[in-house]
């Protein structure tokens, strides 16, 4: 298995519990937050600030020098900090790219990384709300609901921003698959073995 799998997933779908056991399957690297992280460290804008912006669009604004350490005479400070971003992570996914085969979630990491295997996962809406309440006991269904909806709102606007693709066509993908549909485990076992084939 020589390429990257690069999974993009609906809010409660799973995407994340797949992606980390497709990896330990495989017995590759793992990357999620962690690339937050490592942007950081790369540029020089404080994690806080990653995380405060993570897949949100057009946040502009100065930054403050006890977040960013740059000349405030930069040009990077006409830049909004959602493109200063998504620039600090695409720089970190294509050098994770060239270390070799692992498993990347979000991020638009499969318009950054050409040559690697692009899965989506989705789910109904029940089953993602079943999901999240055995993670989150006590959440009303409705609230819950809204919740992930405004989620991957969120996801859909920063995805079609930095790609102008559709977020979730099946044309972009190598594989998509519902994970309500099929289970976890199963979802899994389809992406190891579409990749060993490919």
């Amino acid at each position: 298995m020589s390429k990257v799998i690069t999974i993009s997933r609906e809010f409660g779908s799973g995407g994340k519990e797949i992606g980390f056991r497709l990896s330990e399957k495989l017995k590759i690297p793992f990357y999620d937050k962690e690339i937050i992280s490592m942007a950081a460290e790369d540029s020089n804008i404080a994690e806080e600030v990653f995380r405060e912006n993570d897949e949100t669009i057009g946040q502009k604004g100065q930054i403050d020098n006890k977040h960013v350490l740059v000349n405030p005479f930069s040009s990077l400070y006409e830049v909004p900090m959602s493109d200063q971003i998504f620039f600090a992570q695409s720089q970190v996914i294509q050098k994770l790219e060239k270390k070799g085969p692992c498993v990347i979630i979000g991020r638009c990491s499969d318009i950054i990384l050409e040559n690697a295997f692009h899965v989506f996962i989705c789910s109904g809406m029940k089953k993602r709300v079943e999901r999240i309440q055995d993670l989150e006991p006590g959440e009303s269904a409705k609230k819950l609901e809204a919740r992930i909806r405004g989620i991957d709102r969120k996801r859909r606007e920063y995805y079609q921003y930095y790609s102008g693709n559709e977020w979730g066509n099946p044309r972009n993908y190598h594989l998509s698959l519902n994970s309500g549909k099929l289970g976890i485990e199963r979802c899994v076992d389809m992406i190891a073995a579409c990749v060993k084939m490919g």
